[in-house]
């Protein structure tokens, strides 16, 4: 399947407002490239969040719970659903969207998490893999946040190797008022949204064809469950969940139309796995920002820290591996609005940044010494999120695998 959901400049833009400062952190002035229109965006969704989620971020983070009653302003905010023409506040470009990634996750990644689950996953299954009637029946709401998804793919026993092995199953038969339905059958794990998502996108195999499908589990659902996963070290406000499908009843009119195989779901994984680029990259600021700033206050031997070499040293370090990230995000993302962006483009993207970024926030944890691991000190959160950004939306080793198959023409997976 071949998707483009969006076209850069087509349609009219929003009154233009004044465009958000620089970031110290964006070192080379990428948010330059952003139209007038993006950057006046990026400017109220960085307001808002730093007078709305920062100041509560860190209390948020140890009580493992999520701003929910901000939901309603991040939709007036257009972060839902901005990539497509039937929702969307304006036209713009992945670039932008991928800011906007950044710009949420240096203050609180969660919050980008939540997002991106609820905008790229769910609201991105629904508009490649829907029909007319679904996606005018869901996307809209969706995007004003009165219903709110989830996207359940990964199970207990299948992670990387999901294309091949996933084990929920859907059976198709005949209801009782002579309509198709399916049941579906299974269990699912790390499904972020799913202790309060509307609707939970479950992917199963045909018992038929062996072919995945997609289906909107409306909620509440007879046989499904979902149970948050507690005492998680990363990512705490992302309300993560088990699922058990148990003789769930979905009818046809639910099942995604347009999904017929792995293939297509793949579609919407590769348009949301270089979002987690770009999430990746404002952890890394964030863990980046808060260094800095402790460097300049924090005296020892009479002066400040941020005045011995060492340290500069970290903080350039940091500074380059950051820019170098941007910059392949901003053109992994480029390339997704010429549609040349192919799965190993987006692996890298990937691969190489959340590397990075785990370098980055393990050495500004380092510069801030033992004060690092409390969260008043701002690196700690950003520390332990890393490992989660590491790790979702493919492991850093499957997605090398991915693009050692572009290059050698030769598939390691097995």
């Amino acid at each position: 399947m071949t998707l483009t959901i969006t076209t850069p400049l087509d349609g009219p833009d929003e009154a233009v407002g004044e465009p958000a400062a620089l970031l110290d952190a964006d070192f080379y002035r990428f948010q330059q490239k952003l139209t007038p229109a993006e950057q006046a965006s990026i400017a109220d969704i960085r307001a808002f969040f730093e007078r709305e989620v920062r100041p509560h971020a860190d209390d948020l983070w140890e009580r493992a719970e999520s701003p929910r009653h901000l939901i309603p302003g991040f939709a007036e905010l257009g972060m839902f659903g901005s990539a497509l023409p039937e929702v969307r506040h304006f036209a713009n470009s992945a670039v932008y969207r991928g800011w906007v990634a950044l710009e949420i996750s240096r203050i609180d990644p969660s919050c980008a998490t939540f997002v991106g689950v609820h905008s790229g996953l769910a609201m991105n299954s629904i508009a490649v893999g829907g029909s007319p009637e679904q996606k005018a029946e869901w996307l809209e709401p969706m995007a004003r946040g009165e219903l709110i998804g989830a996207f359940g793919l990964t199970e207990p026993g299948h992670g990387s190797d999901t294309a091949r092995g996933l084990e929920t199953t859907a059976t198709r038969r005949t209801a009782a008022d002579g309509s198709d339905e399916w049941v579906l059958n299974g269990a699912k794990r790390w499904i972020g949204n799913a202790t309060f998502a509307d609707v939970v996108v479950i992917w199963a195999r045909d018992t038929a064809d062996d072919q995945v499908k997609g289906f909107l589990v409306r909620q509440p659902a007879a046989g499904f469950t979902a149970t948050k996963i507690e005492r998680k070290q990363s990512l705490r406000g992302v309300q993560n969940a088990d699922i058990v499908l148990d003789g769930v009843i979905v009818p046809e009119s639910d099942r995604l139309q347009a999904i017929n195989g792995f293939r297509d779901l793949a579609v919407v994984l590769r348009l949301t796995r270089e979002g987690v680029a770009w999430q990746a990259v404002g952890v890394a600021v964030g863990a980046y920002e808060a260094a800095l700033a402790y460097a300049k206050e924090r005296v020892q031997f009479g002066k400040p820290i941020a005045s011995f070499q060492l340290v500069q040293q970290k903080l350039a370090e940091s500074i380059g591996d950051i820019t170098a990230s941007i910059a392949m995000c901003v053109r992994v993302s480029e390339m997704l609005d010429e549609d040349e962006q192919k799965d190993h483009h987006s692996a890298m993207a990937k691969a190489y940044v959340t590397k990075k970024m785990r370098e980055v926030v393990a050495r500004c944890r380092e510069l801030v010494g033992g004060n690092g691991i409390q969260l008043d000190h701002g690196v700690a959160r950003f520390f332990a999120d890393a490992e989660a950004v590491y790790t979702f939306e493919g492991t850093y080793d499957m997605n090398t695998l991915i693009v050692g198959r572009a290059i050698t023409g030769i598939a390691a997976f097995h």
